[in-house]
């Protein structure tokens, strides 16, 4: 029986998860679209592989029907989620993903009744997006349990951001920026929220972004008001400032291709060195009606090193049994301390 699918296999992050679970002795099968690259990818590592499009309803059933677990990595993931949730439905197979879109998990979200009857559990955001923001605004809401207010943030040292990374915010360039008040999500255009946080080695300025916590840290906490930042430069903020009076332009669909295609020409992804001396700062703050409020930071490795350990330790929790059917996120599932078993990460309160 095949315990572990990582479709999208042949993506950076793909390749990445696919390679620790070799280090680790970690058994997996590939798979994706692309043969010729799953091909390469299996003689470079020893794993099977099994070409199959997920519109082929009828393959991507037989690829999951003996599967307990699939690592999708597909992205993006507002294209490819509900094809494979539904397979995964229909085969009784847990799902991860590494999405940090806030329409992936509202979509998901819904599927959370239909989940419980299968057994099965759905947990998208099983990456750096969005497990240790996840886990952090899970802290805060234990400090400040009638939290009206929860503002997250996180900026990294060195590194850098894959393809893939690249083309997801492609895809939302122009559409402003995304949060949560009195429960429901809302729009302000790009560049208007601005925060100077303390992450704790360094000051920054940071952005508000649609980030996927407005919906997952919802979902966690309750908390009706959620807004979410990245560490940012002046030179950013006016780049986003620009986006948002060229939104209309930026939305026609030959313009994200042709800056899609600017993305390709681009390394696949941060190298092994820069990832190793890459670590990421996260912040969060819980504030309730009268004015009491918790402030807390969370370091982490590099983002994309830790997606490729977080996927693969629920992964592992799901086989041996651990896991909580319906939709969950990563903090109702294992806790706001499982980031914690990921080396490198630890919290501190805010001074």
């Amino acid at each position: 029986m095949t315990d572990i699918v990582v479709y999208g296999a042949y993506g950076y992050t793909g390749a990445l998860i696919v390679k620790e679970a070799r280090k680790q002795g970690i058994q997996v099968v590939l798979s994706g679209r692309n043969e010729e690259k799953l091909k390469k990818l299996s003689q470079e590592t020893g794993f099977s592989y099994s070409a199959v499009d997920l519109n082929n309803k009828e393959a991507l059933h037989h690829l999951l029907q003996d599967a307990k677990v699939v690592i999708h990595c597909a992205g993006p993931f507002q294209q490819t989620a509900k094809a494979m949730v539904e397979a995964c439905l229909a085969t009784h197979t847990h799902y991860l993903d590494i999405t940090g879109e806030y329409q992936v998990f509202e979509l998901i979200h819904g599927y959370d009744e239909a989940a419980k009857n299968a057994g099965i559990m759905l947990l998208p955001g099983s990456g750096f997006d969005v497990v240790p923001s996840d886990c952090l605004a899970a802290l805060l809401k234990a400090r400040v349990p009638d939290a009206e207010k929860l503002q997250l943030a996180f900026a990294a040292t060195g590194g850098g951001i894959s393809r893939g990374t690249s083309k997801t915010m492609i895809e939302g360039v122009g559409e402003g920026q995304v949060y949560r008040s009195n429960h429901q999500l809302k729009t302000k255009p790009q560049g208007e929220s601005i925060k100077d946080i303390n992450y704790g080695p360094f000051k920054k300025l940071s952005a508000g972004i649609s980030w996927g916590d407005v919906s997952s840290a919802y979902f966690s906490t309750g908390i009706p008001n959620i807004e979410v930042f990245t560490g940012s430069s002046k030179k950013q903020l006016k780049a986003l400032k620009w986006a948002h009076r060229l939104r209309f332009f930026l939305k026609i669909n030959w313009v994200k291709n042709f800056l899609k295609k600017q993305a390709d020409k681009k390394p696949a992804g941060p190298s092994e060195e820069k990832r190793e001396n890459s670590h990421t700062y996260l912040w969060g703050r819980a504030e309730n009606s009268k004015g009491t409020y918790y402030e807390a930071r969370l370091k982490t490795p590099n983002g994309y090193t830790l997606t490729s350990k977080a996927t693969l330790l629920f992964a592992s929790k799901i086989l041996s049994g651990i896991f909580r059917p319906g939709f969950q996120t990563p903090s109702s599932a294992y806790g706001r301390d499982v980031i914690l078993e990921i080396d490198g990460s630890q919290f501190e309160k805010a001074a």
